[in-house]
């Protein structure tokens, strides 16, 4: 991977489905839609209620976890702004199966089950663009559940860390820049690890030179780094 010079997202725009709709589509889906606040660490749904709505997140961030049988819930993946979520028991009906918390202040925009077939008849490349959406998260789920069953701790901490990089880091320079605040224990719960493991591990690879916590965002200060675990021999 060549680094390219100054400021520029890596593959930003993949996850970005409001920015990645045409202005008319967009214009047409915020005057279909109703717009939600909600504060901190508020569910916007939960597991169990009905999946009668699909969300799109204008500004915030909102994590998807899946309900544990030891009380403890499992990260699926974060939401972040122009982000779509709450589509799946939306399209087929009934219940959720996730819960959908924010993890700050955010606003969502909401549509019904009818409000965005009606929309999706009449804008036939946002439907695409949802259908491009929805394979990519499948596929990216499979990636963790084969990382899960064939990867160590530490791998699977390292490639969160470079799944995330790639989807919303910024290369400034030679670094990449991953401006979002992650806790230890929200990355353990994203590849089944303790917090005390990740710690270790970050603390690890801080020592060695290959990136840096500044505020809780991460600094991968080794190109070469990124690229042999983004493409491994």
């Amino acid at each position: 991977m060549e680094a390219n010079q100054g400021h520029g997202a890596l593959q930003s725009g993949q996850t970005d489905f409001l920015a990645r709709l045409s202005s008319t589509d967009a214009e047409d889906l915020i005057l279909a839609s109703q717009r939600k606040l909600y504060a901190k660490n508020e569910f916007v749904f939960k597991a169990g209620d009905a999946g009668r709505h699909v969300y799109f997140l204008k500004h915030g961030r909102v994590k998807i976890c899946q309900p544990a049988q030891d009380g403890k819930d499992v990260i699926l993946w974060f939401c972040f702004a122009g982000d779509m979520f709450g589509m799946a028991e939306a399209a087929q009906g009934g219940g959720r199966i996730v819960h959908a918390q924010s993890c700050e202040a955010s606003e969502v925009l909401v549509l019904s089950q009818t409000e965005l077939t009606e929309y999706l008849r009449t804008h036939t490349d946002a439907a695409l663009l949802i259908m491009q959406v929805m394979a990519g998260r499948l596929r990216a789920l499979g990636d963790v559940i084969v990382n899960l069953i064939n990867d160590d701790a530490r791998t699977r901490i390292i490639k969160l860390i470079l799944r995330l990089a790639t989807r919303h880091g910024l290369r400034v320079g030679q670094d990449i820049h991953l401006n979002i605040q992650l806790t230890h224990q929200e990355i353990a719960d994203m590849v089944g690890a303790t917090r005390q493991t990740v710690s270790g591990v970050l603390g690890d690879l801080q020592r060695q030179g290959l990136m840096r916590l500044e505020n809780r965002r991460i600094r991968i200060d080794s190109v070469e780094f990124f690229d042999e675990m983004s493409n491994p021999t």
